[in-house]
């Protein structure tokens, strides 16, 4: 039995999920996910690295009581927040000006987690649930800090990459079947606080 750390990519895991199913699996439950990817090993952490949504009152509350349900149900899932920078863009065609979102943080943020990770031997397999090639270096590093530790890519639905993909042998595509029997109760309670964190009606 090998010791896992899991670092999952907010951002690219709710946008390939979204692509190819909709809200049927957002409710995800990342600590069972995670475990249903590596059932004969020892998961130490789940670190899930996302940022908060940005003037979207609906999307945000939805988005927090997912958060709150995810720290609820599982003591191994730890939240990193980055941040959306607001950005003005303009049509040079017509001069038309609008407001665009950029995530920012969250690739430094897996990033610095991989390679500190690596470098202070903190398991012996490192899961990496993201197609984003940014993180090839900072796997690179990694590798050169900590030649004997295992490296997986596990890509969301409708997402790959080819340099992810030369880098580390053995990187899939994250199965319906593993998704479909890893999401929260419907109905999840923080036994810490006694209070109630519900699905949210469009997440079904």
């Amino acid at each position: 039995m090998a010791t896992v750390i899991a670092y999952v990519d907010g951002f690219n895991l709710y946008h390939g999920l979204h692509d190819k199913y909709g809200r049927r699996y957002l409710w995800l439950d990342l600590g069972r996910l995670v475990q249903r990817l590596r059932p004969s090993d020892h998961v130490v952490a789940v670190r899930y690295f996302t940022a908060l949504v940005r003037d979207d009152a609906s999307a945000l509350a939805r988005q927090r009581t997912y958060l709150d349900a995810l720290s609820a149900r599982s003591g191994t899932v730890e939240i990193i927040l980055g941040r959306y920078q607001t950005k003005t863009l303009a049509c040079r065609q017509c001069g038309s000006v609008w407001t665009s979102y950029e995530e920012k943080e969250t690739d430094v943020n897996i990033a610095v987690s991989i390679v500190a990770d690596a470098a202070a031997t903190a398991s012996e397999i490192a899961l990496i649930i993201s197609a984003d090639s940014d993180l090839c270096p900072a796997i690179r590093t990694a590798r050169s800090l900590n030649s004997g530790r295992g490296i997986i890519a596990a890509f969301p639905p409708r997402r790959s990459s080819f340099e992810l993909r030369s880098l580390i042998r053995g990187a899939f595509t994250i199965a319906a079947v593993d998704l479909r029997n890893s999401l929260l109760p419907d109905t999840v309670s923080d036994p810490a606080t006694g209070r109630v964190h519900k699905r949210p009606s469009k997440w079904r």
